[in-house]
């Protein structure tokens, strides 16, 4: 597939402590290799030819990532996050706003624990939405089967695991689209888990575009283990 020219913007909310990760340390600054997880994650995009811009969304107490080479790289915004992811990316939204990004742009919001984004999958996600009228995400069918559970903590229900998928990112709206929902969404007080639960608030239906598997976020230690293996 040709390389991405469609124009796009970047957000990556990294406010979260990663606290399953039991590290002394936010998780998306834990090595894999010689460089940390937020790096290898900005490689991603940062030499695609339709970047507008990005921006990380840091929390105020942040003291790692001064000490990045990629916090003094000009294409990169740093701003304040939030308490919740989406406190974060509505907060990346906003300072897309200041770098003059408008309504219509397409935004990709994307773990910054996540750092093993194919070139592939990416250009995949991007020439699929370029005309969508609403965006979507990259995901990957369920593969095991899945049991719902009581409050005792039995298997009450074994649900058609072909109607399920896992939510994975980037996931990809227009900057307004997004805004308004995330916006709506949290002055209603809705569990908000991720951009598409928003847009799906707000009434619309986010395109499911079948990715990899092994595009993994970091949240536990054997998570990092596994890309330990893998070539970096």
């Amino acid at each position: 597939m040709i390389a991405v020219t469609l124009p796009f913007w970047v957000v990556l909310p990294a406010a979260g402590v990663g606290s399953r990760m039991q590290a002394d340390r936010p998780k998306q600054y834990l090595l894999w290799g010689q460089r940390t997880l937020i790096e290898h994650t900005l490689d991603c995009f940062l030499d695609q030819p339709g970047l507008s811009g990005l921006v990380v969304a840091l929390s105020a107490a942040d003291d790692w990532w001064d000490e990045l080479p990629c916090a003094r790289d000009s294409r990169i915004t740093r701003t304040a996050g939030g308490r919740e992811r989406a406190d974060s990316v509505l907060k990346g939204l906003l300072a897309l706003r200041q770098l003059g990004a408008v309504d219509a742009d397409w935004v990709l919001v994307h773990d910054a624990a996540r750092p093993n984004l194919t070139d592939s999958d990416l250009q995949k996600l991007i020439h699929t939405l370029a005309d969508d009228p609403v965006g979507g995400l990259l995901a990957v069918p369920v593969r095991d089967t899945l049991k719902q559970v009581g409050d005792d903590g039995r298997v009450s229900a074994t649900p058609d695991r072909s109607l399920f998928w896992q939510a994975y990112t980037p996931q990809m709206f227009r900057l307004g689209a997004l805004q308004q929902a995330l916006t709506d969404a949290l002055a209603a007080g809705a569990s908000i888990t991720d951009e598409a639960s928003a847009m799906e608030w707000a009434g619309m239906a986010p395109l499911l575009v079948e990715g990899r598997a092994d595009n993994i976020k970091v949240t536990r230690p054997e998570d990092l283990e596994w890309l330990a293996h893998r070539q970096h």
